[in-house]
């Protein structure tokens, strides 16, 4: 099993990261490496069993279903369904946490997930690490930084 995480601290108060990093609609609207999304079904965003269709900048798609969500603690995870990257058994997690001595907002982004290819002998999967943590986490969280600043 592989793994890839970034976080951040993003320079706003931890409920207003939250009312846009929580939103599980709404990564089109601020993520620069999604172009279009939408709840399948017409279903609740925070609903747990909801699924998100996500078209990427390059024009392929990812669908992900909600499998957890926790307005509280601030945290939801979902699973990848279908998508052009080679794995399997993906599951990521997002979470939020304010930085008390400072009023900032600590922003976790990972995921875990299982090859279905040898790395040896497919450059996508030997590259993949660093296009889940840097090309879409870190690129995300920097992106919410700037719009939870504004």
């Amino acid at each position: 099993m592989a793994d890839s995480y970034s976080s951040a601290l993003v320079q706003a108060p931890v409920d207003r990261v939250w009312r846009v990093f929580g939103d599980f609609a709404a990564l089109a609207d601020w993520h620069p490496a999604i172009t279009a999304g939408e709840i399948e079904q017409d279903s609740s965003p925070f609903a747990v069993g909801a699924v998100r269709k996500l078209r990427l900048a390059d024009g392929s798609t990812v669908r992900e279903r909600l499998v957890a969500f926790d307005s509280f603690r601030r945290s939801y995870g979902y699973e990848m369904l279908e998508g052009p990257f080679p794995v399997r058994n993906y599951r990521a997690t997002v979470r939020v946490a304010p930085v008390t001595d400072t009023g900032v907002t600590f922003a976790e982004w990972s995921a875990c997930y299982d090859l279905t290819t040898d790395p040896e002998t497919d450059h996508r999967a030997a590259d993949l690490d660093r296009v889940f943590r840097e090309d879409v986490f870190a690129t995300g969280l920097a992106a919410l930084g700037r719009i939870c600043a504004e």
